[in-house]
């Protein structure tokens, strides 16, 4: 196959006469596949071919463009790259719609996976601020899992929440905060009072790897294990509500249990507070940011957690 050069500002390369020659869709789907999933076994599956199949796909879409897609080994995205996998994605979604179907032009859709609570109390309130301002990006929210990283494949963007140790994605801190142990006012007239962090021993407390309660124990000096029996939650949301239908005494950061002291179902029980070992951070993968409205939000969202 011959060697075809991009003309400057060009779509595709004329491979004669001024046509513009479209890539093989098969081309198109296994680069979409392949940029998705950075894996040709998997794209391979996906795709039910072989994994010579994939690479041969590839080879001949960067020959077809006249540019490279991917940059290294770990099938990250060159700059061309991930503008032209925008593209793609925008054409194979237009071929996916029936006709009749009424979209409007100019429109970006952006995918996030987000931590639920932190969804519910510091993104959802602030969120209109952000399709205020960019009316024409339409926001898919999907909720993931914090620490276990439960994901959707293909979200652009991605709150976790952890320790911040992310070789396979790009990220920045988004928020720290400082936890303390809250309880139900009626929890503590029947268990109360507590005056002092020695008198948590023999209480329901409720756990969480999210917050592990050693990090509190040891900034107010008692020399206790983790707690390894009682009720657990992956979600601070629901440790929320079980803390407040009274079931026992979380360890909760100030930002997301804004809303239970605000409202009174949860009250603070010692004024001692201490930093959380686990941070927010917005993570995603490499070329990214390559595409504005990426980018748009990232900075939107730095900022309004600045706030």
């Amino acid at each position: 196959m011959a060697n075809v050069t991009l003309a400057a500002g060009s779509g595709f390369a004329p491979p004669g006469s001024g046509a513009r020659r479209i890539p093989p869709i098969q081309c198109l789907l296994t680069f979409e596949a392949l940029a998705r999933l950075r894996s040709v076994t998997q794209t391979a599956e996906e795709l039910c071919v072989t994994p010579s199949a994939v690479s041969h796909r590839v080879r001949q879409l960067e020959q077809i463009l006249g540019t490279r897609l991917f940059g290294r080994s770990d099938f990250s995205l060159t700059t061309e790259g991930s503008a032209y996998l925008s593209h793609v994605r925008e054409g194979l979604g237009a071929l996916q719609r029936f006709p009749g179907e009424v979209t409007a032009p100019g429109r970006r859709r952006l995918k996030l996976a987000v931590t639920p609570t932190f969804a519910r109390v510091i993104l959802i309130p602030r969120l209109r601020q952000f399709t205020e301002t960019y009316p024409e990006i339409d926001i898919a929210l999907q909720v993931s899992i914090p620490l276990l990283d439960v994901v959707a494949e293909d979200a652009d963007l991605m709150v976790r929440f952890g320790p911040g140790h992310y070789a396979d994605v790009e990220h920045i801190e988004l928020a720290r905060d400082v936890v303390t142990p809250l309880a139900s006012p009626a929890f503590i007239r029947e268990h109360g009072p507590f005056e002092q962090p020695q008198d948590l021993e023999g209480m329901p407390l409720l756990r969480s790897p999210l917050e592990p309660w050693r990090t509190w124990f040891g900034a107010t000096g008692l020399d206790w294990p983790e707690p390894h029996e009682g009720s657990q939650f992956n979600d601070i949301g629901l440790m929320c509500d079980a803390a407040s239908a009274g079931m026992g005494i979380a360890l909760v950061r100030h930002k997301l249990g804004a809303p239970w002291l605000d409202n009174g179902t949860l009250v603070r029980l010692f004024d001692v507070d201490t930093a959380s070992p686990h941070a927010h951070y917005l993570c995603w993968r490499t070329g990214t940011m390559d595409r504005w409205e990426c980018a748009a939000f990232a900075e939107w969202l730095k900022r309004a957690m600045a706030c």
